[in-house]
């Protein structure tokens, strides 16, 4: 039986969500196949952590493409980008703390143009007049996600609803990026 991939990765990916500690065993366990299986895949934990970078990437990517980060004002974007991530936002949140992944010369170019593609669109905001322009858009990048994975913690131990997930980021994220008026 061939082993499935997708499979192992999302069900490593859950469980590392809810739990960032576990060991190789128990991530074999979640996935429903033994320890051996698990390691003739992925040589070690370091060699899982990558995979799953990998395929928080492509899930990002995705979730950008499905975004139309250029349609229509920066804000209604945002919210669009919030909501097409959210499927993916605990893998996010996972890995927006394995610190390995960012260190270093082998650090994954993925990332760098996801900031570059979500940095473009706060820029795009901020030359519109929308956003605020006292706040880079490297800032507003951070800030979104990390507001995407504290919301992703917040869900997955059930101290705020799923249903809330979009609405709370955006409105945090943007009540403080808007411009305002000046009196």
């Amino acid at each position: 039986m061939a082993l499935d991939r997708d499979h192992v990765l999302r069900s490593a990916a859950a469980l590392l969500t809810r739990k960032s500690t576990a060991t190789m065993d128990e991530v074999a366990k979640a996935a429903g196949i033994s320890r051996a299986t698990l390691h003739r895949h992925f040589a070690g934990r370091d060699a899982l952590v990558r995979a799953l970078e990998a395929l928080g990437i492509a899930e990002c990517e995705a979730a950008l493409d499905a975004a139309r980060l250029d349609d229509g004002p920066a804000s209604e974007a945002v919210r669009r980008l919030v909501r097409a991530i959210e499927p993916a936002a605990g893998l996010l949140a996972f890995l927006y703390t394995e610190n390995q992944l960012f260190e270093g010369e082998e650090q994954n170019e993925g990332w760098a143009h996801l900031d570059a593609r979500i940095a473009a669109l706060f820029r795009r905001g901020q030359a519109g007049g929308e956003l605020r322009i006292d706040l880079t858009p490297a800032w507003l990048t951070e800030a979104l996600y990390g507001l995407m994975a504290s919301a992703a913690w917040a869900v997955s131990e059930g101290r705020v609803a799923p249903k809330d997930f979009t609405h709370m980021i955006t409105e945090l994220l943007l009540g403080g990026a808007l411009r305002r008026e000046e009196s």
